[in-house]
C-alpha cells in the first residue's frame, strides 16, 4: 500500500508553480499542506501492512514532492522580491522623462505663430520597419485638406524625427492650430511597412499597480502610455 498526494494537493502545488507570474502560495497554504502530507504519510506507516511495507524510494519520491511545496514558496517569494526591485527601478527610470518630449504613436503636429511672424512647430517621427527608398510625409488639416507633401527621400529602419516648417504648398505659412499627417514609404516600388510618431511632453509617472507598468502622463490629448510606447526622447 502506498500514499500518494491527493488531487487537491496537487492542484495546489500547480497554483503555487504558477505564482511564479501571478498569485503565489500563501505561507498559511504551504503549512497546511505539509501538515496534511505528514498526516497522511505518519497514518499510512501505522498502518501499513507488515508484509507488504512502503518501500524506501515511495518515501523518498513523497518526501521530494512536499519539499516541492517548498521550494515554489521559496521561488515565488524571491521572484515577487525581484518583480519590486523591476518595477522601482523602471519608476526611477521613467521619472527622469518628467517634463522631456517625447515621440509616441500618433499623427498630431501643432503649429504655432508668435506676434513676431516666428513660426514653431512640434516635431514629428516615422517608425520604419525596413529601410525605405521613398517617404513620404503629408500634411493635412481637420478637414483633411492636404496642406503640403514632403518627399525625404531614402530612409534607414528605425525610428526618425523631422520638423515642418509650418508652410503651404503654396509657400505661405500656415494658420495656428492643430494638423495632422500620414507616412508612406517603399522600397522597389513596393510598401514599407511605417508608423507615425508625434510629440508629447511628460507630465507625470504613475508607479505600477500589480501585474501592471509604469504609465506616463501626457497631458489631456494624449492620456498615459508605457514606457514601451516611448519611441525617441527629444
Amino acid at each position: 500500500m502506498a500514499t500518494t498526494i491527493d488531487s487537491g494537493v496537487l492542484n495546489a502545488l500547480n497554483s503555487g508553480a504558477k505564482g511564479a507570474s501571478g498569485a503565489a502560495l500563501s505561507a498559511g497554504q504551504s503549512d497546511e499542506l505539509r501538515n496534511n502530507f505528514m498526516t497522511m504519510l505518519v497514518t499510512q506507516l501505522q498502518n501499513q501492512d507488515p508484509l507488504s511495507p512502503m518501500k524506501n524510494e515511495e518515501m523518498t519520491s513523497q518526501l521530494a514532492q512536499i519539499n516541492t511545496v517548498s521550494g515554489i514558496e521559496e521561488l515565488n517569494e524571491s521572484l515577487s522580491a525581484i518583480t519590486d526591485q523591476i518595477d522601482a527601478g523602471q519608476t526611477l527610470q521613467a521619472t527622469s522623462l518628467i517634463g522631456q518630449g517625447v515621440l509616441v504613436p500618433g499623427n498630431r503636429v501643432l503649429l504655432d505663430k508668435s506676434d513676431e511672424g516666428d513660426v514653431t512647430t512640434t516635431p514629428l517621427g516615422i517608425e520604419l520597419s525596413a529601410p525605405a527608398d521613398d517617404v513620404t510625409v503629408t500634411v493635412t488639416n481637420g478637414t483633411g485638406e492636404v496642406i503640403n507633401r514632403y518627399e525625404l527621400g531614402a530612409q534607414d529602419a528605425g525610428v526618425q524625427s523631422f520638423n515642418w516648417d509650418g508652410q503651404t504648398s503654396g509657400g505661405e505659412t500656415a494658420a495656428d492650430g492643430a494638423y495632422q499627417f500620414r507616412v508612406e514609404a517603399t522600397r522597389d516600388d513596393k510598401p514599407v511597412t511605417v508608423d507615425a510618431l508625434n510629440y508629447a511632453v511628460v507630465n507625470r509617472v504613475t508607479p505600477p499597480t500589480e501585474g501592471g507598468e509604469v504609465q506616463l502622463d501626457l497631458g489631456v490629448v494624449y492620456g498615459q502610455v508605457g514606457l514601451a510606447d516611448i519611441k525617441q526622447i527629444l
